[in-house]
This record gives structure tokens, sequence and C-alpha cells, in this order.
């Protein structure tokens, strides 16, 4: 998806991951990530965001919770992170980034509360009366007070099928009262998701009617005296929507395939933000004219529908700025990812040949590795670790065996 991206604003992502390869630096199934790009793109995307009264928390599912990039962030001015769930949050304040905001999308389970309260989110997002007072008993027990945001929704408000749930928006005024006078709580503002969404038809990312139900909302809690409302609006988050979103009253952004330069409207439009990732991987064997690649990580993010899939397929002393994309047979959704493949004579594909992929990552739902490196493009480029899909060092012989997993 983004391959032809890729190639055309930073060639030296691709030349260089292929070089680490080759060199047995980073290992097949792994996603790779200009560290120096990411920075770029953090300090253009921060820069945006202060100029319009926005706060950013990093969302870092997408690139495993890399922790080398999580530093790399709080460097650049992102030092708090949205938990897509408590794991995430928990993966990411182990990298380093604080916790900005956690239970949307997914809420906090009942006997998880205490753990959640333990990280001192800056916001919690509930979407009922039930979970609120969960959070409550959790920060009373820390003797703190929550700051809480309510998910609403609207009548024509857009949602992906599992994501549903929330208040009722016509009701915000009178729930927000209830739930601010729960002991333990703070009511602090409103969310939803998506409130931009990818066109397809014109290129272009367009605010959801989402957006307008958070801006009403917040229009009527005004006007009902409160003197701050949060406005969080996540979604298809890039620096060129950021007017927008303060526009409607937005507060909060979450940058996530903003900061790796995938969203989809990267893929239609040059934007501020460079592609920053590719995933690498390997020819393991041929059989009957089919060159079998390595998985793990082979995950196509939906976004922008059933999208014909293309690799580079590089061999030793081959320039990858000569090849030529290859088309790739990817295994089925309901499949175990253990290997794609592609035509070997096609490619001339060889075992061990380097196969690199300009996909919109998801890491933290795969089995991928990630490994971030500085350098790119100088003719010294520094590994500065691989880690696992959560975020912590992948298991080797070593630690098996240090921590007593041998069945020796």
């Amino acid at each position: 998806m983004f391959l032809d991206l890729t190639r055309r604003r930073n060639p030296a992502l691709i030349a260089d991951a292929v070089a680490l390869h080759r060199s047995g630096a980073i290992p097949p199934n792994t996603s790779v990530i200009d560290l120096d790009a990411v920075r770029r793109n953090a300090a253009a995307f921060v820069a945006v965001a202060r100029a319009h009264g926005l706060v950013p928390f990093a969302m870092t599912k997408q690139i495993g919770r890399n922790p080398d990039v999580s530093g790399a962030l709080v460097a650049e001015g992102i030092t708090h992170a949205v938990g897509v769930d408590l794991e995430c949050a928990i993966a990411a304040r182990a990298g380093g980034l604080k916790t900005g905001h956690l239970g949307h999308l997914v809420q906090i389970p009942r006997h998880s509360a205490g753990t959640a309260a333990s990280l001192e989110p800056l916001f919690w997002t509930v979407f009922s009366e039930a979970k609120a007072r969960e959070a409550a008993a959790a920060a009373r027990a820390r003797g703190r007070e929550q700051p809480v945001l309510l998910r609403i929704a609207g009548t024509g408000d857009r949602f992906y099928r599992g994501h549903e749930g929330g208040f009722d928006a016509d009701a915000i005024v009178e729930t927000a009262a209830a739930i601010d006078a729960i002991e333990g709580l703070r009511f602090a503002g409103v969310t939803s998701f998506p409130a931009t969404l990818f066109d397809a038809h014109t290129g272009t990312a367009k605010s959801t009617p989402n957006l307008a139900t958070l801006a009403r909302a917040k229009e009527a809690l005004l006007a009902a005296g409160w003197d701050h409302v949060e406005l969080n609006a996540p979604g298809t988050t890039s620096a060129s929507v950021l007017p927008t979103l303060a526009a409607a009253g937005a507060t909060q952004v979450e940058p996530g395939h903003g900061l790796t330069g995938t969203t989809p409207l990267h893929a239609v439009q040059d934007l501020v933000e460079e592609p920053a990732i590719v995933y690498v991987s390997e020819v393991s064997h041929l059989h009957q004219g089919e060159a079998f690649v390595f998985g793990g990580g082979l995950y196509v993010d939906p976004v922008l529908g059933d999208t014909p899939t293309a690799a580079l397929v590089v061999g030793d002393g081959i320039d990858p700025a000569e090849v030529n994309p290859t088309p790739v047979d990817m295994p089925a959704a309901n499949a175990i990812d253990y290997y794609a493949t592609v035509n070997a004579n096609d490619c001339a594909a060889a075992p061990g040949d380097t196969v690199v992929f300009g996909f919109r990552p998801q890491v933290f739902v795969t089995r991928g590795l990630t490994a971030a490196v500085s350098g790119i493009g100088t003719g010294s480029p520094r590994v500065h670790g691989i880690w696992s899909a959560d975020g912590s060092a992948p298991i080797t012989v070593e630690l098996a065996l240090a921590n007593g997993r041998s069945h020796a």
C-alpha cells in the first residue's frame, strides 16, 4: 500500500533496511522504523498542534509500542500516550510515555480498575455509569480525583462494528452533572471515534458526524455553565487535519499513523509527514515455482479496502532501487500467516533473499518484531534494538534458559 510512496519519498529507508537484513542485523518479520523520520514527523505535528492549542497523545499500538520510538517522541514534545486498552497503556508507560488517556477504545475491566488508576492517567474514558463508578472507586483508593471523559453517541454517528457504546449525546448536560457528582471523579469532557475518516472517493479526509456531535455537546456544556470542556477527537490524525479539529473545539488529538506517515491520506497526498516504516521479510524456500516468504506480521489493514499487495524481492548485490515490485499472494485473513508467496520466476527469487513490504502497520495484533533505526541514509545506520509486538524484548534462547524455561 505504501511501498511506492516510500520508494519515492524515503528510498534510503528501503536501502538500509535491505542492507541491515542482508548483514543479519535485523531478522525477517521485522517492521523497520526510521527513527529520524519519526522525530521529524513528531516535531512537525507538535508545531501545528501547539499553534492550534491542541494536546497530542501518541497512539503506539501500530508500531508495537516500540520503546526506542517512545523515547524519541518524548524528546520531540509528545510526552503522553493513549492506550487503546489497558495493556497498551502499560506497555507505553514501560517505554517512557506517561498515560494521557485510557479506556477508549477499550473499556477497563472491572477488576483491573486499580491497575488503571495506578497509572494516574490524565484522562479516563467511560461508556456507562457502571464503568464510571468502578473508576471512581479505584481513584478513591489512591486518594485522588480522576478526570473522566464521557464517550457519547448521537443520531447518525459512525462507529466501527464492535466499537459501539457510550452515553446519549442529547442528555450530555444532565449526564455530566451526574458523573461529576460521583466521589472520586471529575467530569472533564467528551470523546468519540472516529472524528475524521478517509474518503476514498475524493481522496481527502472528512469530518464524521461524530465530530459535529462532540462540538454540539461541548457547546451545550459551556452554555450550561461548565467553564472548560475537553474534546478528544481521534481518527486519521495527521498535521493536515488539525486546523479542522481545532475549529470544531477539539483540545486533544491522538496521532498514530501520522507519526509514521501511513494514514490513508498519506497514500494519496504528500503531507508533511514522511513514510517512516517498512516491513522486512525473507524468502524461506521454493516450491513448484513459488517463493515462500516468512510471515508473522503479514497484516494488511483493511482501511483502504481490498488492496493488492506487492513487495520488493532483493538478492545479494542488487540495488533495491532497480527492483520492480512483485505481486504477493497473501495468506487468507482467516489463516495463520506462516508464509506469503510470490512467483519465483517473476523476481528470480532465491532462498535468503530480502523481501520488503510497505504495509500500513498494526504490529500489536501480529507476531511481528520492530526495530528502530537511526542514521538512515547516512551510511552508518544504527539498530537501537529488536522488540516484540507488545514492546518487550523478544524471548531468546539465552533469556529462556535464564528464566528457567528450558525443558532440560
